[in-house]
């Protein structure tokens, strides 16, 4: 696969992403200088992932804004696939979704689509997606989301919740139509052909909560755009705000190429992971270096490529401290031996201190469920 190519669908990330490119394809807005500083306005800082641009393209999300200044408030809504363990890539948005529910002081319903994952997986039983969605659970509870002010919602548990809702969407929705978004074949089992409507439910379904139109915010990662794109489509003729967006960037794997994945292990660092496993992934980690010492004295590193930069980036560095990193990798200042070095010693206590809270997460559970 050459650099030119690509792939971003809600299943599979490969390639080196143009993210420039792939908004030009699916067709979405890039965040502007503008939109940033009315967010600044209501919350009193610009989030650090949106300054660094890992949240980076929107849909309506300038209309969110336009609605809460008048003192419409909307409701936050994103979900996690259950097929394994959660990883630290997985963490990025819902960090930043946990942001947006304090400054915005809205409410969050997070859905498990444990349904798709079964029917996605020729290997996995409901049994294991049963398992990894009990696991999850934990993760999700311990970034700290106000238990006052979010619901997790499980497909196959809450189904009778959110089923009128996708049989509406699901009438107004053609094969064709799916077909051409999602790349279904005729090998597709007909669950997952049949997956869309389920997704797009929780959308709509605060509007339903609130007896009242209600706006919806989605923050995630691109690759879950095409669902969204297919709801946007079919919300108002149903009588409902379409759901706005808002886009992340995919944290890298510590492979060379693509997203961070649970079903690649050695790309991950998973939230689960002791130190000893940390220590040992992060020091076979690729990087952007050179072969040897002296060239990289000499030529200099990529630090465009190299995920320690990018883990640093987004989770540790304060922004200045990124960019005089950056600047020195480039001019061969830097060896990668010494930024290993700091992400090891950076993710160690950063994860003892989410497995503490992760295990404090069993206590209250039932606080986050649908009755």
């Amino acid at each position: 696969m050459s650099s030119e190519e690509f792939t971003v669908t809600p299943w599979s990330v490969e390639g080196e992403i143009d993210y420039d490119k792939l908004m030009v394809k699916f067709g979405t807005e890039k965040i502007s200088p503008e939109l940033e500083a009315r967010i600044e306005k209501i919350t009193g800082e610009v989030h650090p992932m949106l300054k660094l641009g890992y949240f980076f393209s929107h849909r309506d999300l300038d209309k969110i804004i336009t609605e809460y200044e008048k003192g419409n408030k909307f409701y936050l809504y994103t979900g996690r696939g259950p097929s394994g363990k959660i990883h630290m890539g997985h963490l990025l948005p819902w960090i930043f979704t946990k942001y947006l529910q304090e400054k915005f002081d809205v409410k969050l319903i997070f859905q498990l689509t444990d349904d798709e994952k079964f029917l996605y997986s020729d290997q996995k039983s409901m049994e294991d997606v049963k398992k990894f969605t009990e696991e999850n659970i934990l993760d999700i509870i311990a970034i700290g989301f106000d238990p006052k002010k979010t619901k997790i919602l499980i497909d196959t548990k809450d189904i009778k919740r959110i089923y009128p809702i996708a049989l509406e969407i699901a009438k107004r929705i053609t094969f064709s139509t799916v077909k051409a978004v999602f790349g279904f074949e005729n090998s597709t089992n007909i669950g997952m052909i049949g997956f869309p409507p389920i997704q797009a439910a929780p959308c709509f379904l605060p509007s339903i909560i609130e007896g009242k139109p209600t706006q919806v915010l989605i923050p995630a990662a691109i690759d879950q755009d095409p669902y969204w794109r297919v709801t946007r489509d079919i919300a108002e003729k149903m009588g409902y705000p379409k759901p706005a967006q808002i886009h992340s960037k995919f944290l890298p794997g510590l492979g060379m190429q693509g997203k961070m994945s649970s079903s690649i292990p050695e790309t991950a660092i998973f939230t689960t992971d002791d130190d000893k496993t940390v220590d040992k992934k992060i020091n076979s980690t690729f990087t952007g270096g050179q072969p040897t010492v002296e060239l990289q004295k000499s030529l200099g590193a990529n630090f465009a490529i190299c995920p320690v930069f990018w883990y640093l980036r987004y989770f540790f560095d304060t922004e200045k401290k990124s960019d005089e990193r950056a600047r020195k990798c480039k001019s061969g200042g830097l060896l990668c031996g010494e930024c290993k070095g700091n992400l090891k010693d950076a993710t160690k206590p950063f994860l003892k201190e989410f497995q503490d809270r992760r295990e404090k997460a069993k206590d209250i559970v039932d606080k986050f469920m649908f009755e």
